[in-house]
């Protein structure tokens, strides 16, 4: 480590300050997060068996921080890191980690270890934490756990993949319905190990477990003593079945403005609580699932290795293969009329390129809108029709600017006049199958986000080259 790194360090790093060393070195004013310089100095220390001062470091820093450091050093100091120093760890750092890296630093770690920290957390973070490992490390991990934490955790795993019952925190507070608050209140402060780390809500049952109503903490705080409960409670509770999926459940946080909800099993007994920070993560997450299906990577990609990153983008390529092979089959069927006018050749491609960009603006806002359930059968004509006109408008305007370039760039202007409508009929099309397409797969059980694009790009490809080359054969041979 050079003097001036040192310094930075010593001059900043134990005022709790370590997150925002030096923010002039990146050229603007950092709010969160680490410098690129705060992170190679402590990669510096860290590499000259410097311990005290990368152990002081991470006592400074939070969860999120040091979660952002591991995943931006190279695997050898992360290795290095996470080996003489993973001790003194919060286990909620392995839980800000991106899924893909957590599960290959967990799996490098002993059984035991990871039982170790899965038992420091709530159950929601645990059960998250051990979703991510293999099989068959999953249950060697398990086997480590007391009896409590094991039954909570395979009851977790039981409910299906993306659903209340995984997402669920089953550390709450229920009370009786017949309670005033001021034996609330004592309840509380009684019962304080027991009690979830941070809760919003008290969930008011009846003898069977059926939650009656909500009661917020700040209704509590604000009530007098002899106030019962069934006085305060609200009866707008919103339960959650277990099975619900995680992306409906964000939809009615989002919709109705929840802190928590309680969930429950199928004979409406409360089971557990979803929190709002919990769907921060998962609204986070659906969003960067389907931005990165449309693109046809997963979401491990940044940190798999070349293989597996290799294997999951061919079977995407290995599709759009096909759409090349019907594009140039297209193109093929007017070879003729390419060899006769050269100029086609060059201008082909803003056709194609303009119908596809186009397209993927539709399609974008229509896979956003079923994803957020503003699009139903209700307004989707509506929104098709839309998509079409937009591209018509934009379609005359651009044939115009392009048609006037292309006609006057080849002395034929009747080649500005072809291309100006082939670009008319192709931005109609990408808006007609940019909406629809999307539409027409969600009705059909399909994930728009993974399907859309691939079926989106052969029709402004082929109607593309189609409408161009088309109309260059009626009109200019």
């Amino acid at each position: 480590m050079d003097n001036d790194d040192r310094d930075l360090i010593e001059k900043n790093g134990t005022d709790s300050l370590g997150a925002q060393i030096a923010p002039e070195d990146e050229g603007d004013d950092v709010v969160f997060g680490l410098t690129d310089r705060y992170i190679q100095a402590i990669v510096e220390a860290l590499r000259n068996g410097e311990e005290d001062i990368v152990s002081r470091e991470l006592a400074d820093l939070s969860e999120a921080d040091i979660a952002e450091l591991i995943e931006k050093v190279e695997d050898e100091d992360r290795q290095t890191l996470l080996q003489t120093h993973g001790d003194l760890l919060d286990p909620y750092v392995f839980s800000e980690l991106d899924s893909g890296l957590r599960r290959k630093v967990l799996t490098e770690m002993p059984a035991r270890q990871v039982a170790a920290l899965i038992s420091e957390m709530d159950s929601d973070d645990a059960l998250d934490l051990i979703i991510d490992l293999p099989d068959d490390f999953q249950h060697e991990v398990i086997r480590f756990l007391s009896a409590k934490t094991r039954i909570t955790l395979e009851e977790g795993l039981n409910f299906p993949e993306e659903s209340a019952g995984r997402l669920m925190q089953r550390e709450f507070v229920a009370v009786p319905q017949f309670w005033t608050i001021g034996k609330t209140i004592d309840y509380l402060r009684a019962a304080t190990e027991e009690l979830p780390d941070e809760f919003f809500d008290l969930f008011v049952i009846d003898p069977a477990y059926h939650v009656v109503g909500i009661i917020p903490l700040n209704r509590v705080v604000r009530s007098k003593r002899s106030e019962k409960l069934e006085d305060l409670k609200l009866e707008d509770i919103h339960p959650i079945p277990a099975t619900m999926d995680q992306e409906e459940v964000a939809q009615l946080f989002r919709r109705e403005n929840l802190t928590s909800a309680p969930v429950v099993d199928e004979s409406g007994r409360l089971i557990g609580v979803v929190t709002v920070d919990d769907i921060v993560d998962v609204i986070d997450e659906e969003a960067q699932e389907d931005f990165l299906k449309l693109g046809g990577v997963g979401q491990d990609d940044l940190y798999s290795n070349i293989r597996g990153t290799t294997r999951a983008r061919f079977p995407w390529l290995f599709v759009n293969l096909f759409t090349a092979f019907s594009a140039a089959a297209v193109i093929s069927l007017f070879s003729n009329t390419i060899e006769q006018l050269v100029a086609l050749a060059a201008l082909m491609p803003i056709v194609a390129s303009m119908g596809g960009n186009a397209g993927t603006q539709a399609l974008t806002v229509a896979v956003r809108a079923l994803a957020t359930r503003e699009l139903s059968s209700i307004n989707e004509r509506r929104i098709v029709i839309k998509e079409v006109l937009v591209g018509a408008i934009n379609g005359c305007i651009f044939a115009i600017l392009i048609g006037c370039v292309a006609g006057f760039a080849f002395s034929n202007p009747m080649l500005g006049v072809v291309i100006g409508m082939a670009l008319i009929i192709n931005l109609i099309n990408a808006g007609l199958f940019g909406a629809g397409i999307p539409i027409v797969l969600n009705k059909l059980g399909a994930d728009p986000a993974v399907a859309s694009a691939v079926f989106l790009t052969t029709m402004t490809d082929i109607v593309g080259f189609f409408a161009f080359l088309g109309l260059a054969t009626i009109f200019l041979l």
